[in-house]
């Protein structure tokens, strides 16, 4: 286990690896059958492809989130204190 505090982001990170994970695993099965000669996969299959964009979007913004945390640590504790 981390010492480390979860921060600002964390969360939204992990979930978009999760869920692009899962694109990506469906996107594998997909593929598979046209390099196969088998039969293609039904549509569905191919909606939950786009998991794999939608996990890097939600990864970006988590990005994004722990980057405004921080830069907002930063000016707060760069600032003067009003005593």
């Amino acid at each position: 286990m981390s010492n480390e505090t979860p921060r600002a982001g964390d969360l939204l990170v992990r979930t978009g690896a999760v869920v692009f994970l899962v694109g990506a695993v469906a996107t594998l099965a997909t593929v598979a059958p046209l390099f196969l000669g088998a039969e293609p996969l039904p549509p569905v299959a191919y909606f939950v492809c786009m998991l794999m964009g939608a996990g890097f979007l939600i990864s970006a913004a988590g990005v994004l989130r722990s980057v405004a945390d921080q830069r907002r640590r930063a000016r707060a504790s760069s600032s003067p204190s009003a005593s």
